[in-house]
Parts: structure tokens; C-alpha cells; sequence
């Protein structure tokens, strides 16, 4: 499910890949108004799906941390406010739901896009973070 969600870097927020044209990407943000518009290539885009969080040993797939969140959130969407949060409060969460995450890599600032991309994604009705499974996975199984 993450791989249709997108990241572009320079606008806020989240989108939705709603189809593909020449040079282009249509997207649909995810917030309230739901507007559609095209993403171009000189933009940068990325799936949350490639995206990982640095820790002591190795990097940890967004999906993962997502999935640490809803455990210790009980599914609900985080109940800091990351405006007015001071850096130990976001720090202490991120090291309840990520205990081994580098403490030099990742920033205050990650930890604030961190809660809120989770918080978008939980208000708009998207629960499922496991890994997209492909019909080999399925038959081994």
C-alpha cells in the first residue's frame, strides 16, 4: 500500500498516485481537499515504500516504524502535537517505537515528518503498512 503513497519534496504533506502520463505522475493530495494535479519529473518524488530510518546496526523500512506506531498508538493517530513538542519529548517517543534508531542520523525534524505522515496517513482510513506480498510469497506460505 505505501508504494502508491508518495512524498514530493518541496510541498507538504502527502499524495496518492492516481495514475501515470508522459514526463508526469497524477497525484492526489491526501489532506482534506483532496486536489488532483501533476507531478512532474524535475520534482523529487519518492514511494514511503523506499524510504528507511537509520539505527545503530542497519536501516529500518518505514513500513516497520509505521507498524511500531500503530502498535504502541493502539491504531489511533499520535497524540503529540509537533508544533509545540520539545525535541526530548519527540526523541523520547521515537526511541519507545524505534529503541535502537541512530541517535546522529536522525534529526528532530524527521521525527516531527515522521509522526505526521503517520497521522495523515491513520485520518485518511490507511491501517495496512505491511510489505505488499507477491503471489511467489503467497504460494511458499
Amino acid at each position: 500500500m505505501l508504494k502508491t503513497i508518495l512524498s514530493i519534496s518541496g510541498k507538504p504533506g502527502l499524495y496518492k498516485l492516481i495514475s501515470q502520463g508522459k514526463n508526469m505522475l497524477i497525484v492526489e493530495s491526501l489532506d482534506a481537499n483532496k486536489k488532483r494535479f501533476p507531478a512532474y519529473g524535475n520534482e523529487k518524488i519518492i514511494s514511503l515504500a523506499d524510504i528507511a530510518m537509520y539505527t545503530d546496526d542497519d536501516e529500518v523500512p518505514l513500513r516497520e516504524v509505521f507498524e511500531s506506531i500503530k502498535t504502541k498508538e493502539e491504531g489511533q493517530a499520535v497524540s503529540i502535537d509537533t508544533k509545540k513538542a520539545k525535541p526530548e519529548e519527540l526523541k523520547a517517543f521515537l526511541a519507545e517505537v524505534l529503541p535502537d534508531y541512530d541517535r546522529d542520523r536522525v534529526y528532530v525534524t524527521d521525527i516531527k515528518k515522521l509522526i505526521q505522515w503517520y497521522n495523515i496517513l491513520i485520518n485518511n482510513g490507511i491501517t495496512d503498512f505491511a510489505e505488499d506480498t507477491t503471489e511467489e510469497e503467497t504460494v511458499e506460505e
